[in-house]
């Protein structure tokens, strides 16, 4: 099985790259949907997250409100490393069974991690490729204030609490620039898949059925 993991800044265009990637056959698992289960009421994560933060981030369903927890952790490098010291461990082991339990039943399968801090936990070592998605940085800064409703200065905050792309770019073995569009994003996604494809010695996929 062929290990990839692919990362990139915050509204890089990583879901639209996940999503051609899952359409052209690779299995394919999210980090943040994977944080969002392990902070869930009732899983372990969740109260060492409303014991650390208080009950001022819970919503009135009882659910860890990502938005309010956000506005603390990206104000506070210090509260950021607490809430990664308590969700990254968590995630890191579902990621763990989750590559274990595909390998066991398609041991010839592409699995695909997308994960944006995979390059600052390490974790990055456990992969046999990576991929980098990354965008012009105003294209970037415009995505992420229309997509969270940010000002400017909140968005250019959350860009600034991240590992810089041009630092991400030093570990990648293949890049995705989404800066042009979808039609550009889907070409390059295209050779990407097959170029992985040669990587784990797999025939050339069939083309598309009309």
């Amino acid at each position: 099985m062929l290990k990839v993991g692919l990362t990139g800044g915050i509204a890089s265009g990583k879901t639209y790259v996940v999503s051609l990637l899952r359409e052209f056959g690779c299995d394919v698992l999210d980090a943040d949907a994977t944080a969002h289960r392990v902070m869930e009421p009732g899983q372990p994560a969740y109260a060492e997250i409303v014991a650390h933060f208080g009950a001022q981030i819970v919503d009135e369903a009882g659910r860890i409100d990502r938005g309010r927890l956000g506005a603390i952790v990206f104000a506070d490098p210090r509260e950021r490393a607490v809430l990664n010291g308590i969700v990254h461990p968590r995630v890191y082991e579902a990621q763990a069974k989750w590559l274990a339990d595909l390998e066991a039943q398609k041991p010839q399968a592409i699995a695909v991690i997308d994960a944006a801090l995979m390059i600052e936990t390490g974790s990055w070592r456990r992969f046999d490729r990576i991929v980098v998605v990354h965008c012009e940085p105003e294209i970037q800064l415009a995505r992420l204030m229309a997509r969270n409703g940010l000002s400017r200065e909140a968005a250019e905050a959350r860009i600034a609490a991240q590992m810089s792309t041009i630092e991400k770019l030093r570990f990648a073995d293949y890049t995705i620039d989404t800066s042009v569009g979808f039609d550009d994003t889907r070409r390059q996604v295209e050779s990407l898949f097959a170029q992985l494809r040669e990587v784990a010695d797999l025939p050339p996929a069939p083309p598309p059925q009309n």
